[in-house]
């Protein structure tokens, strides 16, 4: 879902205008972004809250060569789901997956061999 999706939710479910759904819309995120600014988490019961975040001033490792690298502090956006939110969309996934566990194997197998045939012909 993207914002044009949004705002046609909006018209259908209030029976609005065009512009006053976007008008609403722009509104919503205007007001979510202008209190993360000022450091003030936004709290929506049932789904979530969004806050920002100052990390400090570390030291960290390069993977790949060892040499320590000065990470500075910034500030991060978070999002932190509610338990309700959390739990819907676990159960929708635990759904899906074990459907899809059953299926999965013959297919994959299929496919791969598929693969390989044509590999070796070009």
């Amino acid at each position: 879902m993207n914002k044009v999706d949004l705002i046609r939710s909006a018209m259908e479910r209030v029976e609005l205008k065009r512009a006053d759904a976007v008008a609403l819309v722009d509104g919503i995120f205007e007001d979510i972004t202008n209190s993360c600014i000022g450091g003030e988490p936004v709290k929506i019961p049932g789904f979530g809250q969004f806050k920002v975040r100052d990390r400090a001033a570390r030291i960290a490792r390069n993977p790949a060569t060892g040499e320590p690298v000065k990470v500075p502090a910034k500030r991060v956006f978070k999002f932190l789901p509610a338990k309700a939110l959390k739990e819907a969309v676990m159960s929708k996934r635990r759904v899906k997956s074990t459907a899809k566990k059953k299926t999965k194997p013959a297919a994959r197998k299929a496919a791969a061999k598929g693969r390989k045939k044509t590999a070796r012909r070009r």
